[in-house]
């Protein structure tokens, strides 16, 4: 296994599930930029340092979506493409 290099003040937020959901994305987005951190919303990239994935368990048809999703990141994770995932 070999560790990709990555951005640590790159953070990647992933939005699942309600509209709320891309509110908070949105807010949560504006307060990292505030503290200097690189932010992009959803990207397909593997070089962010943080992924959030921000998630709703409310809406049965995105709980599937939401596991799938975790997943992906988490194995992205103990792949060494990113650092840390956040849910």
């Amino acid at each position: 296994m070999r560790a990709r290099s990555f951005k640590p003040r790159k953070v990647n937020v992933v939005t699942l599930g309600c509209a709320k959901n891309i509110f908070d994305s949105e807010v949560m987005m504006a307060q990292l930029r505030a503290n200097d951190y690189e932010v992009e919303h959803e990207s397909k990239k593997d070089d962010a340092g943080i992924v959030v994935v921000n998630t709703c368990g409310f809406i049965e048809a995105a709980k599937q979506e939401s596991i799938d999703t975790i997943c992906r990141w988490a194995q992205a994770k103990e792949e060494g493409q990113v650092e840390r995932v956040y849910v």
